[in-house]
């Protein structure tokens, strides 16, 4: 399918998926076994690390497909599997964005509102929230699957994941992601800010808070994520004349669960302790 002009290129794609199911893999199974047998379900931080983590192996899963893809410039297994795929990597720049924003709005309860958000901030809540974030996922994916099968089989050809080839149908469906992403940023945005100045204005706060490098630095990493992974990405696929930037940025978003477990560290001073050892972590005080 590719030729000599293309090829160089698709061998880089190759390479950068190959390296984050090295890299992402290992990292994101570690941390979820890390997760669910010294933090358990009892915080609602751990709840959400827990899905990231889950969503991010996801992607690890889909990405050996992409492999084959661009390293053989082939796809023999048709458009169904080629639809999942691309689902699946889709899910996890959607989920991830939800899972890091109600880190961000839930760091910013315990910093803010500690008193007042107790009885919002409990691992019931945080598991509820987690279940509608994945069911409302998978309901988008029904209409997405159906346009991206007829997209498909309308160009007769196992194109699979070279979408600037294909006639991309765009339907209204189409924005939900953009308008997400750019709502969520706008709340890790507000978020941040009103972390920050809560730490500088209110002594007796910031004191409580073991490590204030920490706190904002968990905000700076999910800006971060956003700016760099998330954003691109989705806003792209709206604007013909860039499409041909679709597969490198894939292969940019693809990056985020790597960093992840980052997250996961910096969330938790105790991280690699088991929970009762580790009960003091940035934000312990206001559970």
């Amino acid at each position: 399918m590719f030729n000599s002009t293309t090829e160089s290129k698709s061998t880089t794609y190759a390479f950068i998926f190959g390296t984050v199911i090295a890299v992402g893999f290992p990292l994101n199974a570690v941390a979820l076994w890390i997760l669910l047998r010294r933090h358990s379900l009892r915080s609602p931080s751990a709840v959400f690390m827990i899905n990231l983590a889950v969503s991010d192996l996801l992607l690890a899963i889909s990405l050996p497909g992409r492999v084959y893809f661009y390293a053989t410039g082939t796809w023999p297994l048709g458009n169904f599997a080629c639809n999942f795929v691309t689902m699946l990597f889709r899910n996890n720049i959607r989920s991830s964005s939800i899972f890091i924003t109600f880190i961000s709005v839930d760091r910013l309860l315990a910093v803010v509102y500690p008193l007042r958000s107790r009885h919002v901030r409990t691992a019931s809540n945080a598991g509820k929230a987690a279940g509608v974030v994945w069911l409302i996922v998978l309901l988008i994916n029904i209409p997405e699957s159906m346009t991206l099968l007829a997209d498909l089989t309308a160009f007769n050809n196992s194109v699979c994941f070279e979408f600037r080839d294909l006639r991309i149908t765009i339907t209204p469906v189409n924005y939900f992601q953009p308008v997400l992403i750019l709502t969520l940023l706008a709340v890790n945005i507000v978020s941040t800010l009103m972390v920050s100045l809560t730490l500088r204005r209110r002594v007796s706060v910031s004191a409580k808070v073991e490590n204030k490098v920490s706190v904002m630095l968990i905000f700076a990493m999910n800006l971060a994520m956003f700016t760099i992974f998330f954003l691109p990405i989705s806003l792209v696929i709206l604007f013909k004349h860039f499409r041909k930037a679709i597969t490198p940025l894939l292969c940019l978003a693809s990056i985020n669960c790597c960093l992840d477990p980052l997250l996961y560290y910096f969330s938790f001073d105790g991280f690699w302790k088991k929970k009762e050892e580790g009960e003091h972590s940035v934000f312990q005080t206001y559970k």
